[in-house]
């Protein structure tokens, strides 16, 4: 790998796709609005002041998108993260602020060093074992969880915290305190936040709503109608460097940064999966993992806590017009300024219209006829998409994605240990040989038995296979007299798949019935050497027919097992 290829954003700095740095840098603007508070309000979450959620994404944000492949991913600070931050290192911190904000850079720095050493292993593959139907149900329990979100916010209403249903009871035990100003306000901009989508696409709607929500606040003296405002941004930035940590604290930190770069890894290339599917371009899931390194280092020097990719923040990202990851440095870029320089001018930003960019951006996120459509196709495929969707309304985003992704991973064992096996039978007027069971007019010979597996031989499926092979055979009846096994669908064989087949021959030969091999494979076949195969049974004639087979079988001379005729 060069060092552009570890390094994708440079090639967006020499060569930045024609007629889409505007589009970025409008999606930047409207990132950066929503960051700013998202940022503010879940430090608090970590045990920290509002300042650390700040540098967190700015500094993150200033060289994510450098190494990232996702084109809308946004990096910053989640709640998850933050609650896991928040409460291990209160008992650590024994009440020390100072110390509490050192653990907690310290963390983001581990994090780092786990990201870049999964990045050096490549272990950004795992994450294919995230199926696309645990994203469906994940992309629809996202949906409805960060819409339970920001409801408060767009009724004016105390918000909480917890899962789907919490928040949700919540919400419904403060509706009677709704809050009309808020209402309506959040109520405009979600409708001209429609309006631009159906009627303006690719425009910078939301750039528009937030700026003429700032101006509404002392226009019509939103304020006295207690509309909840954005409130004072913490200005100037602090001085990068290591935090003051002892080389013992790292031991004690290393549970709480793997479980925090567990998080950031799974829900950034979810986020990442999600986007690359829609516009349809390669995500590089390791490269992920080194951007995410990349985003944790920023931020432990910045003297920030660990980052990751954020849905809600990804999905205000995408609806503004991203179209690469330079809307991430535009952000990053914008929220500097307004830290250094600025911080009063988003003062008057209204909570509720905020909360209707959000329910705007996640209500695509949220398809029925995905949901039809896989209750149509396969209903254990329903049940994984009905897993994650549970998963992330009652547990969070995080363990949404695991518990569907536990169940893929079970269900696809559960075929791995229970393969497709077949009986074979003579197509007519041909030599060629295919499935008797689906084509019952292929012809089965009354004295050759030809049996496939439709897999590899392996040591957790070969007990199956060995079942279904007897069956299949005894069902067939006294009159088979030469049984055949097809290797042509068999891309390996372990040691247990050679002594499975090693007693498949012995079993037979005390039958007195014979005992062939065809189409084995090169790979296969070579194992089949290694482990003495040969030596306890017979040759292994390089991908040889079973028509071959049969008939060097039909032309033995008398008296001699067929196993020890070798037909070239």
């Amino acid at each position: 790998m060069t060092f552009e290829d570890a390094v994708p954003g440079l090639r967006l700095l020499r060569e930045p796709p024609a007629g889409q740095l505007r589009a970025d840098l409008v999606a930047g603007v409207v990132l950066a609005a929503y960051l700013l508070p998202a940022g503010i309000g879940d430090a608090s979450l970590a045990g920290l002041p509002p300042q650390a959620g700040l540098y967190s994404c700015l500094f993150a944000g200033l060289v994510f998108w450098l190494f990232c492949s996702s084109r809308q991913t946004a990096v910053t600070i989640t709640s998850a993260i933050s609650l896991v931050v928040g409460t291990s290192l209160a008992p650590l911190a024994h009440g020390d602020a100072a110390r509490h904000a050192a653990l907690a850079s310290a963390t983001a720095l581990l994090v780092a060093a786990l990201g870049l050493l999964a990045w050096l292993v490549k272990a950004g593959s795992l994450v294919s074992f995230i199926s696309e139907t645990v994203m469906t149900g994940f992309k629809a329990g996202v949906a409805l969880f960060l819409a339970s979100t920001q409801l408060p916010k767009l009724f004016g209403v105390p918000g909480s915290h917890g899962d789907f249903w919490e928040r949700m009871g919540s919400f419904f035990a403060h509706l009677h305190q709704t809050n009309p100003a808020s209402l309506t306000l959040g109520l405009v901009a979600l409708a001209l936040l429609v309006l631009g989508k159906l009627f303006l696409p690719n425009r910078p709607v939301s750039l528009v709503v937030l700026v003429a929500a700032i101006a509404s606040v002392p226009l019509f003296g939103l304020a006295s109608y207690q509309v909840a405002l954005l409130g004072e941004v913490p200005q100037g930035l602090p001085v990068p460097g290591l935090p003051a940590v002892h080389v013992s604290d790292l031991n004690e930190l290393l549970p709480l940064a793997m479980a925090c770069f567990l998080l950031g890894a799974v829900e950034t290339a979810a986020i990442g999966r999600m986007f690359s599917r829609k516009h349809g371009y390669r995500l590089d899931s390791n490269q992920e993992l080194l951007a995410l390194a990349a985003g944790n280092l920023a931020a432990g020097l910045g003297r920030g806590f660990p980052v990751s990719g954020g849905m809600s923040q990804s999905l205000v990202n995408e609806s503004g017009g991203a179209r690469t990851p330079l809307s991430g440095l535009w952000a990053a870029g914008l929220m500097l300024v307004v830290t250094v320089f600025l911080a009063g001018l988003l003062r008057d930003l209204p909570q509720p219209v905020l909360a209707a960019i959000v329910i705007m951006a996640v209500s695509s996120l949220l398809k029925v006829s995905e949901l039809r459509r896989l209750w149509q196709f396969s209903r254990s495929e329903f049940a994984i998409a009905v897993a994650a969707i549970a998963g992330v309304l009652g547990s969070g985003l995080l363990r949404g994605v695991l518990i569907g992704a536990v169940i893929s991973l079970v269900l696809l064992l559960r075929r791995a240990a229970r393969p497709r096996t077949t009986e074979l039978g003579r197509v007519p007027g041909t030599d060629f040989w295919a499935d008797a069971v689906r084509h019952p007019e292929n012809e089965r010979l009354p004295d050759v038995f030809v049996f496939r597996c439709e897999s590899a031989l392996v040591y957790f499926n070969v007990e199956h296979v060995r079942d279904r092979f007897f069956e299949r055979l005894a069902a067939r009846g006294e009159e088979v007299k030469l049984a055949v096994f097809f290797l042509g669908l068999c891309p390996n064989v372990d040691r247990a798949g050679v002594e499975m087949l090693e007693e498949l021959d012995e079993a037979l030969r005390a039958r007195g019935v014979g005992f062939r091999l065809a189409e084995a494979r090169g790979e296969v076949r070579e194992t089949l050497r290694r482990a003495g195969f040969e030596e306890h049974c017979f040759p292994v004639v390089a991908n040889q027919p079973v028509a071959t087979v049969v008939a060097g079988w039909r032309a033995r001379p008398g008296g001699v097992r067929p196993e020890q005729v070798v037909v070239p």
